[in-house]
């Protein structure tokens, strides 16, 4: 698994509302929301992080 950083996000304030509402009704965490959001960009984008070989 890889290694999780934190770090601060300033959103305005009806934007985390919706987010928030779209993580309630797909049964995430409001992180874990914005992290899938992320990723699906990425993946459009093609710009995934790599896989790295876990043996």
């Amino acid at each position: 698994m890889a290694k999780k950083k934190a770090f601060a996000l300033r959103l305005n304030e009806d934007m985390l509302k919706a987010i928030e509402k779209w993580a309630s009704d797909e049964f995430r965490s409001t992180n874990g929301q914005i992290e899938w959001m992320l990723m699906q960009s990425l993946k459009e984008a093609k710009r995934e992080p790599k896989q790295k070989d876990e043996s």
